[in-house]
């Protein structure tokens, strides 16, 4: 009686280590699909990143052939030209009556509020890498949070190289100006100033 029993029990637990064997292969060759996609959707990733970056690349371009580069004081647009350029890059609205212009209008700038503009500092040292993978919305949007109220384009540029910000354009500071102009999250309080548009919203979910 002991040896029939036995040989069923054998027959049984052969019958599982093939069946989980097959379930290994099974799940072995799943994984290989598996990585292999992420491999391809890394390599898209990888494309997107390097499209939006010549995408950006070119925008600054466009908007700076808009300023005249004898016109920028240090390689540096002024608050000016910064309203020139988010200019170009919003439409108009119907009926605002502005003038038809080859040429962007330059205000010129109170002289009492010159001083009050910040400087745009060379030779940025990065200071950690918290920006280094955010959009620059993103980074700012922590920037003003952590700052509790407005800051000129010229100040966020600095404190985004501080820390880790990437910029791949010539302009950085139209970058960051056209960026803020055109994404909700933000408004224009000033000439080149902006500020979160849910301050106190804000401020509770920080």
């Amino acid at each position: 009686m002991d040896r029939p029993y036995n040989e069923n029990l054998l027959s049984r637990l052969e019958q599982s280590l093939r069946q989980s064997r097959t379930a290994r292969m099974h799940l072995a060759a799943r994984l290989r699909e598996l990585e292999s996609e992420a491999d391809t959707v890394r390599a898209e990733l990888a494309e997107i990143d390097t499209l939006a970056g010549q995408t950006e690349a070119a925008i600054c371009r466009l908007l700076s052939s808009v300023i005249g580069a004898g016109n920028l004081s240090f390689g540096l647009p002024t608050d000016a030209e910064l309203e020139a350029a988010m200019s170009q890059s919003t439409p108009a609205p119907s009926g605002s009556g502005r003038p038809s212009n080859p040429q962007p209008a330059r205000a010129p700038m109170p002289l009492e509020r010159r001083p009050q503009i910040p400087v745009v500092r060379n030779n940025v040292e990065a200071l950690s890498d918290r920006f280094m993978d955010r959009t620059i919305p993103q980074a700012v949007t922590l920037l003003l949070r952590e700052e509790g109220g407005a800051l000129h384009v010229n100040e966020i540029y600095n404190r985004l190289l501080e820390g880790g910000f990437k910029f791949t354009g010539q302009n950085p500071t139209i970058s960051v100006a056209v960026s803020l102009n055109r994404n909700t999250r933000f408004r224009k309080v000033a000439p080149g100033t902006f500020d979160l548009v849910m301050r106190d919203a804000s401020s509770k979910a920080s």
